[in-house]
C-alpha cells in the first residue's frame, strides 16, 4: 500500500496538471470505485460538474482536492486568457483519493486508449486536451466527495479529521508526538503505523526508519527519552525525503505518479525487503520476523531485541 513518499509523488503531479481546472463531465465506470460516496455514482457525477479543482492537499496517506468556486474570470485565466485568478473554495467539499492496493490516478491524453482497469474518467472544459482517470486493478481504492472540517485552512475532508499530521508537515509537534508516544504503552513499530499518533509511516519506512536509529521493532516506547524520539523522527524524515527524492517505493507497476512512471527507492533499502542480506552496516544477514500479518526487516546485530521484563 502507498505510504507517504509515494502519495506525495501523485499529490504533486496532480497539482501540476489537475489543480485549478474546471469539470466538464464525471464518467464513473465501476461502482465500487465510488462506494465511499453513499449517494452513489450519479449524485457524485451530478455534484462535480462544473465546479473546480483546488490546490491538491495531503495528509499522510490520504489525498484530496477541496472543490472551488469558477466562474467566467477563473475559468479565461485557467485558459491561459487574463490574469490567474487564485480560486476560493465555496462550496465546504474535497474529493478524497484512497488510493488501496493498486489505485492510480493518471493524467492521460483524451484520446489515449482506456487502461483495462479503468473506474473513473474526469473530463475538463478547457483546450489543454488531458483528462484525469482513476484506474484500480485490485477496486480496493476509490473517490468520495466529503465535507470539509468548517475553518480548516486545509480543506480537510471530514472523514479523515482523527488522522494525525504527518512527520513532514510543519506543523508536526515533536514534543507532542513524544508525550504522547510514552503515554500510549506499546511498541515502537506499533506506535509508528498508528495514523492517530503519526501518519503517513506504514510498513516500509518503519522498518527503514527503524533500522537507521538501530531500534528493534519491539522496543517499548515507555522507554524513550525526548533525545531518542528525536533521533528517531529525524531519521523517518530522512528516509521519506530520500524516497521522494527518486518518486518513492515501486515493487511493481501498480505504484506509479500521474504520468504512468514508477519510483525506484526499492534499490536503495535498507532493510525492508532483504531477507538473508547483509545488512549495509556490519554484514549480518538481515531477517525477517512475522507481525501483525505483515513481516518486519532487521538486522539482529544492529538492532537487538529489548530484554524481557522479569516478573517480581
Amino acid at each position: 500500500m502507498p505510504e507517504l513518499p509515494e502519495v506525495e509523488v501523485v499529490r504533486r503531479g496532480l497539482e501540476r496538471w489537475v489543480s485549478g481546472r474546471t469539470i466538464d463531465a464525471v464518467e464513473v465506470r465501476h461502482p465500487r470505485a465510488i462506494r465511499r460516496h453513499t449517494a452513489g455514482a450519479a449524485d457524485f457525477a451530478a455534484r462535480l460538474e462544473g465546479l473546480r479543482l483546488g490546490t491538491a492537499r495531503r495528509r499522510g496517506k490520504y489525498l484530496w482536492l477541496p472543490v472551488t468556486g469558477g466562474g467566467p474570470a477563473a475559468q479565461t485565466a485557467a485558459e491561459g486568457i487574463g490574469p490567474r485568478v487564485t480560486p476560493s473554495v465555496t462550496h465546504g467539499l474535497a474529493v478524497l483519493a484512497h488510493l488501496g492496493m493498486s489505485g492510480q490516478l493518471l493524467v492521460q491524453p483524451q484520446d489515449a486508449p482506456d487502461e483495462k482497469h479503468l473506474r473513473i474518467r474526469i473530463r475538463f472544459a478547457d483546450d489543454l486536451d488531458t483528462e484525469l482517470r482513476f484506474v484500480d486493478q485490485r477496486t480496493f481504492g476509490g473517490l468520495s466527495l466529503h465535507d470539509t472540517v468548517p475553518g480548516d485552512a486545509d480543506h480537510l475532508p471530514d472523514v479523515i479529521a482523527h488522522i494525525a499530521r504527518d512527520p513532514l508537515d510543519p506543523a508536526f509537534d515533536d514534543a507532542a508526538f513524544h508525550t504522547a508516544l510514552r503515554r500510549r504503552r506499546t511498541t515502537i513499530k506499533r506506535a509508528l503505523l498508528d495514523q492517530s499518533l503519526i501518519s503517513g509511516v506504514g510498513n516500509i519506512y518503519a522498518d527503514e526508519a527503524l533500522w537507521r536509529s538501530k531500534l528493534h521493532f519491539d522496543r517499548p516506547t515507555a522507554t524513550f527519552t525526548r533525545p531518542r524520539t528525536a533521533e528517531l523522527l529525524g531519521h523517518v524524515r530522512d528516509v521519506m525525503n530520500a524516497a521522494l527524492a527518486v518518486g518513492g517505493t515501486s515493487f511493481d507497476s501498480l505504484y506509479v505518479n500521474v504520468n504512468g512512471e514508477s519510483g525506484y527507492f526499492d534499490r536503495s533499502l535498507d532493510a525492508y525487503g532483504r531477507e538473508d542480506e547483509p545488512c549495509r552496516r556490519c554484514g549480518t544477514p538481515i531477517r525477517r520476523r512475522p507481525w501483525m500479518n505483515r513481516s518486519s526487516y532487521f538486522c539482529p546485530r544492529c538492532q537487538r531485541p529489548p530484554r524481557p521484563v522479569r516478573a517480581g
